[in-house]
């Protein structure tokens, strides 16, 4: 991992991911700079809906980001519903989405420079790997377990 320029953009990958809606659920996420990583982060959810667990990886990448200094962050997800309702597009409505929208925009708020864009699922595939490898973890550590 490279240390962190702050002058210079940090791009932030995130994606969560449950199977089964709900289902076991997981998030991953990447934070680079000129194409190297700053930090990578992925983490076991329990029950979640897919939605819960795209929010929760936003909230973790924005979290990790401003604990590092970061000050111009983009955040690229493949959820078109968390990229829409942040920018304002869409309204988050959902009871269970709303206190992560609002903890995600706060969070958004507080880097001075800050943008957040929608990418083809091709182009968020190692947050994507990070998500799964959480759930295989998870998966593996249930299933050697006895009662």
């Amino acid at each position: 991992m490279m240390e962190l320029d702050k002058t210079k953009l940090v791009i932030g990958f995130a994606d969560g991911g449950s199977r089964g809606n709900p289902g076991p659920a997981a998030y991953g996420a990447v934070l680079e700079q000129d194409g190297n990583c700053i930090a990578e982060i992925k983490d076991y959810l329990g029950i979640a809906t897919n939605n819960v667990a795209e929010y929760t990886g936003l909230v973790r990448v924005l979290e990790k980001a401003r604990q590092l200094g970061v000050r111009d962050l983009e955040i690229r997800m493949d959820s078109e519903l968390v990229v829409k309702q942040l920018l304002g597009q869409y309204r988050c409505k959902n009871e269970g989405l709303i206190p992560l929208y609002e903890k995600a925009k706060i969070l958004a708020d507080s880097f001075p420079n800050f943008r957040i864009v929608h990418v083809r699922r091709e182009y968020n595939k190692k947050a994507d790997l990070l998500a799964n490898q959480a759930l295989d973890l998870a998966a593996q550590e249930n299933s050697t377990k006895c009662d």
